[in-house]
């Protein structure tokens, strides 16, 4: 096929077109994602246009149009994105004007609105009100991933959704309640440290249990009162693409703050299997793309780094300038998106399912 002769020379920066590089960084990042983008150069998203979709199906169209600008441009110069940038301002209105926004709002924004469009559910089921509680935890987060499915099913959610349980228990009698939900990302907090902290830090900060007590304790459905529980999180099904969100940003004393620490993370071989429900399931990921941000929580630039996937070499996406770059140059203080791809075979339970 035509672009897979010439991806290997398409090395295409995106025009700022004032303030919008935290769009042209996940736009890099996404253009990067291997199954995300022949779905669009095949042109396969054509067929799953959903056409009782709200929106006019055109935020798709123009993606679909973008990504194969990026793949099958005859020369190197930057591209304008002036037109998917119409289609997303028209799906999500917060993005209009010339402020700065926030990459992994633009992300999931993005996503959602993709989704929408090539959803295969045209018509979805009112949501069921069956009780599981009687079921093991691995039956029923293979129901609720059925009935999410139900709902939800577009080559987007193929590629990106997961699914998160989380356990309460109650101290006095010792009742323990599961629930699951799908997860487009996972938005970790950073560990507090004077010097650098490790990725599978933050992985353990957000599965840690936490205590619920005073004003937070829950309603234990066992005990009918309000009692002194444990919560904790952990990955029941992994993505094919893990998109892991950095909480560098906070809002403290009503001062907007940022953490500058650095993250070390894994380019090759990220094992998750000691955060997964199941200990037996082995998730082992490879880093592919990253989006940067570099400056203050009151300002600052965007910018990519990418492994293309034709090349298996590394390079930095800065708006319009394209540049290649090593592998030891991905690891900075500024990483705020992480894009990982599954590098082996889930052991999931759920194979019976479309993945």
């Amino acid at each position: 096929m035509l672009y897979e002769i010439v991806f290997f020379f398409c090395l295409v920066g995106l025009r700022n077109l004032g303030n919008t590089c935290f769009m042209n960084s996940i736009l890099q990042c996404l253009s990067n994602t291997p199954e995300l983008r022949d779905y669009c150069l095949r042109n396969i998203h054509r067929s799953d246009l959903n056409s009782t979709c709200q929106t006019n199906v055109a935020l798709m169209e123009e993606f679909a149009k973008l990504t194969q600008s990026l793949w099958t441009s005859v020369n190197n110069e930057a591209i304008s994105p002036s037109d998917f940038r119409n289609q997303i301002q028209r799906y999500a209105p917060k993005f209009m004007g010339c402020n700065q926004q926030d990459a992994q709002e633009f992300l999931r924004s993005l996503l959602d609105g993709l989704h929408n469009e090539v959803n295969r559910v045209t018509v979805r089921p009112k949501v069921s009100a069956e009780d599981f509680d009687h079921l093991s935890d691995d039956e029923k987060g293979r129901r609720m991933w059925n009935m999410y499915l139900e709902r939800e099913d577009s080559k987007v959610v193929d590629l990106f959704v997961g699914q998160l349980k989380s356990s309460l228990t109650c101290t006095a009698c010792g009742f323990r309640s599961t629930v699951f939900e799908p997860f487009w990302d996972l938005s970790v907090p950073i560990a507090k440290s004077s010097g650098e902290v490790t990725l599978k830090d933050c992985m353990k900060l957000f599965t840690k249990e936490d205590v619920l007590d005073g004003d937070e304790r829950p309603t234990c459905n066992r005990c009918k009162a309000k009692r002194k529980c444990t919560k904790r999180f952990s990955i029941q099904k992994f993505p094919q693409i893990l998109v892991l969100h950095l909480k560098r940003f906070s809002d403290s004393n009503n001062r907007a703050s940022k953490l500058s620490t650095y993250v070390n993370f894994p380019l090759k071989e990220l094992d998750l299997r000691d955060f997964a429900s199941e200990s037996s399931e082995r998730a082992v990921y490879n880093l592919y793309a990253v989006s940067n941000h570099t400056g203050n929580a009151l300002g600052g630039h965007y910018t990519a780094y990418c492994r293309n996937p034709a090349l298996g070499e590394w390079y930095s996406y800065n708006d319009s300038r394209v540049s290649p770059m090593s592998s030891s140059q991905v690891r900075s203080n500024n990483a705020y998106v992480l894009f990982y791809e599954l590098a082996t075979p889930s052991n999931s339970k759920y194979q019976t399912c479309r993945l």
